[in-house]
C-alpha cells in the first residue's frame, strides 16, 4: 500500500482514479482510492438522474471508476462518479447522433411534459416524441426499455433529446418501401380501410395505403363509399397499378367480388317474368337492367305485338317495365328478354277468362277478338 500511497501523493482535482466501494450511508459513498484518507462520492454525484439513497447505485465491493473534483486542506478528497459517466456518455451519444444509430435505454422517471432516460447522462424524452399516437399515461414506461435515437444534442447546455416517435416513423417508411417494392399489378392483397372519401377510400396493405376509387368499390354504381364500406374494415383488393416514384398505389374491391353475371343461371331461367329498367336504347332494341350490373336485351322485335320502326315509339330511358325472360347465357352474359310475349300471354289469359265468363256475360268471344284485333292494326 505504501507503493500506491506514494503513487497518489500527487493526486489532484480532474484526475482519475479508480476505486473499491468500503461503505455506503444514506447520503454518499466512501472509495478506497489508495491515497491517505477515503475518498467521498456525495450522492448528487453517484448518477445523472435523481437517486433516493446512495445505495441505489452503489454496493460495497463495487469497482468504481471516478472523477476528483475538490481536495482541500484537511485531505479529504470529493469524487464524482457522474463525471467520468457523463464524460463517457457525451462521446457516445455525439457518435450516435452523427450516425442517426438507434439504441435501447431505460425509463428512469415520468416527468412534466415527458419521459427521462439514463443514457449515462439525463435523456429526455418529450411526450410528443413518445409515440406516434397521444399517451394520457405515462406509468407504464418506468423501468421499461425504449428503443430511442438521439435528434437533439448540445453538451455545453447539457441538453440531450431522444425520440422514440422517430424511431416508429423511420421502420413504418422502410415497411412501407418493402411493401411498394413487392407490389405488382393484379396482386390481390388483404387491407384494412382507414379513410373515407367522397371520391373513395384509403386502404393499408400493410405500411402503406392504396386507393380504392369509389368506381371500383362495387359492381353496382355507388353513391357512397360509405354504403359499401366502413373505416376499420377488413377487405380484399386487387392491384390495379404501382406508382413507385409517387408512392402512389390504386386498388380495387369490385375485382375481388363475384360478378354480377356470376351464377346468373341459377337466379334467372327461361319464362321468369322480371321488373326491369329502360337503361340504353339503340335501333335494334332496348337494354334493360333486370338484376345490379345485370342488363338483358329486347330485340326491337320483341318491344310490342305490332310493327314499330325504333323502340323509343315504345319506350324511353328510366322507364319501369315487366320482361319475360326468353334466353341466359352466363358464358357470354347475355340475357335476352321480350314485352311481347308478355303482351301475348296477357292476352292468351284474357281470351281463357272470357271463355269462362262467355256465358254469364253473353259477350260473343268473336267480338272480343274483332276489337283486339283492330287495336293492332291501329
Amino acid at each position: 500500500m505504501s507503493e500506491s500511497s506514494n503513487e497518489l501523493t500527487q493526486l489532484n482535482i480532474g484526475d482519475t482514479v479508480t476505486g473499491t466501494v468500503i461503505k455506503v450511508e444514506d447520503k454518499q459513498v466512501l472509495v478506497d482510492i489508495g491515497y491517505k484518507t477515503e475518498g467521498i462520492v456525495p450522492i448528487g454525484e453517484l448518477s445523472s438522474l435523481h437517486i433516493e439513497t446512495a445505495s441505489d447505485v452503489a454496493r460495497e465491493g463495487d469497482s468504481l471508476t471516478l472523477y476528483v473534483k475538490k481536495m482541500d486542506d484537511d485531505d479529504e478528497v470529493i469524487l464524482s462518479k457522474k463525471a467520468v459517466d457523463a464524460e463517457k456518455a457525451w462521446e457516445t451519444l455525439e457518435e450516435r447522433y452523427q450516425n442517426g444509430d438507434v439504441f435501447e435505454t431505460e425509463i428512469k422517471e415520468v416527468v412534466k411534459g415527458g419521459l427521462v432516460a439514463d443514457v449515462g447522462v439525463r435523456g429526455f424524452i418529450p411526450a410528443s416524441l413518445v409515440e406516434t399516437y397521444y399517451v394520457e399515461d405515462f406509468s407504464d414506461y418506468i423501468n421499461q426499455p425504449l428503443s430511442v435515437k438521439v435528434v437533439d444534442l448540445d453538451k455545453d447546455q447539457n441538453r440531450v433529446i431522444l425520440s422514440h416517435k422517430d424511431v416508429i416513423q423511420d421502420d413504418m417508411k422502410a415497411k412501407k418501401q418493402e411493401v411498394l417494392q413487392s407490389l405488382e399489378e393484379g396482386q390481390v392483397l388483404e387491407g384494412t380501410v382507414q379513410r373515407l372519401t367522397n371520391f373513395g377510400v384509403f386502404v393499408d396493405i400493410g405500411g402503406i395505403d392504396g386507393l380504392v376509387h369509389i368506381s371500383q368499390l362495387a359492381h353496382e354504381h355507388v353513391d357512397k363509399a360509405s354504403d359499401v364500406v366502413s373505416e376499420g374494415d377488413n377487405i380484399e383488393v386487387e392491384v390495379l397499378s404501382v406508382d413507385r416514384d409517387n408512392e402512389r398505389i390504386s386498388l380495387s374491391r369490385k375485382n375481388t367480388l363475384p360478378g354480377p353475371w356470376a351464377n346468373i343461371e341459377d337466379r334467372v331461367s327461361r319464362g321468369d317474368v322480371l321488373d326491369g329498367t329502360v337503361k340504353r336504347l339503340v335501333n335494334f332494341g332496348a337494354f334493360v337492367e333486370v338484376l345490379p350490373g345485370v342488363e338483358g336485351l329486347v330485340h326491337i322485335s320483341q318491344i310490342a305485338n305490332r310493327h314499330i320502326g325504333t323502340p323509343q315509339e315504345v319506350l324511353e330511358v328510366g322507364q319501369e317495365i315487366q320482361v319475360k325472360v326468353l334466353d341466359v347465357n352466363e358464358q357470354e352474359e347475355r340475357i335476352s328478354l321480350s314485352i311481347k310475349e308478355l303482351q301475348q300471354d296477357q292476352e292468351a289469359s284474357d281470351v281463357r277468362q272470357y271463355e269462362k265468363d262467355d256465358d254469364q256475360s253473353g259477350f260473343q268471344l268473336g267480338d272480343f277478338i274483332g276489337e283486339k284485333l283492330n287495336k293492332y292494326k291501329q
